[in-house]
């Protein structure tokens, strides 16, 4: 059974900071792209940040870029987003994604509430 079960969401301040991280199972995980979207309500959801599978490459959306950093533990299965100087407009539920093009496979977590507000 697929899980991707994310953690580390909550309530911060302007300027805080907050770890998300997303622990999966029931498929290879090294094998897959791992990335964090999220969704503010009203919007559509979008990419935050991407992590390949084979060299570990980076990438982001332009409006994290300097303050995000997605990263990888195969080892443990588990993909981290730290969040650095976060923003009232960072504020999201925020979802792991693992993916992999060659089999089409794409699967989700939950998601993780993320409120930045004074």
């Amino acid at each position: 059974q697929v899980q991707l079960v994310e953690s580390g969401g909550g309530l911060v301040q302007p300027g805080g900071s907050l770890r998300l991280s997303c622990v999966a199972s029931g498929f290879s995980f090294r094998l897959y792209v791992m990335s964090w979207y999220r969704q503010a309500p009203g919007k559509e959801r979008e990419l935050v940040a991407g992590i390949t599978s084979d060299d570990g490459s980076t990438n982001y959306a332009e409006s994290v870029k300097g303050r995000f950093t997605i990263a990888r533990d195969n080892a443990k299965n588990t993909v981290h987003l730290q969040m650095n100087s976060l923003k009232p407009e960072d504020t999201a539920v925020y979802y792991c994604n693992a993916g992999r093009r060659i089999t089409g496979r794409s699967y989700w977590g939950q998601g993780t509430q993320v409120t930045v507000s004074s």
